[in-house]
């Protein structure tokens, strides 16, 4: 007899789906003929941290569950890579996966093959994101923007030196121009280097 996790989450603008969703899950173990182990809910949007949904994979991981019963994928996973990852790790783990609305039951051969046809989506997806992310940055360095951490110590560096040669301490100097100490030392240390 399978232990099973239901997780069942809504955003904070769709709280009525919730009992539905427990209760649709909880209707589907008992044709199954499964034990419900850990029913866990979650009210949060898709980019909150779940907390909810880490204590249902720590069971998993502690081989408290066989497998974790869903409503819908969206409901499981943030994005495809996020969904497959966490998939990953059950099947990994030996736990099965059951969407309902989806039908998507990784415990057969079937739910199986459709887990590797996510796995392409997913890589699709991250390169698809690398591809737009290089492009933005292709586009902001045409338009001349700089790109990287602002310049904050280095330009204060005639000032750090000024200041130093006053006789100032390295801790002095980085408090009068409010940059970090570390900054005031490697500035100092760049000019005694080129003696």
């Amino acid at each position: 007899m399978f232990r099973a996790g239901l997780y069942a989450r809504v955003s904070t603008n769709d709280q009525q789906t919730l009992a539905m969703q427990g209760r649709a899950m909880r209707e589907y173990a008992a044709r199954r003929g499964w034990t419900i182990a850990l029913q866990v809910r979650e009210v949060n949007s898709g980019t909150a941290r779940r907390e909810a949904r880490e204590k249902l994979l720590d069971a998993a991981r502690r081989r408290e569950i066989d497998v974790v019963l869903v409503w819908r994928l969206d409901r499981w996973g943030r994005s495809v890579t996020d969904l497959l990852a966490t998939l990953q790790e059950l099947e990994h783990l030996g736990v099965g996966f059951v969407s309902l609305t989806e039908a998507l039951d990784l415990t057969t051969p079937a739910g199986r093959a459709m887990a590797a046809m996510l796995a392409v989506f997913a890589a699709f997806e991250r390169e698809v994101l690398q591809e737009r992310t290089r492009a933005g940055l292709a586009h902001a360095r045409q338009n001349g923007t700089r790109l990287g951490r602002p310049a904050t110590a280095a330009a204060h560096a005639a000032e750090i030196r000024k200041l130093h040669g006053a006789g100032f301490s390295k801790s002095e100097i980085a408090r009068r121009i409010q940059v970090g100490r570390t900054s005031v030392r490697r500035i100092l240390a760049a000019d005694s280097s080129l003696k």
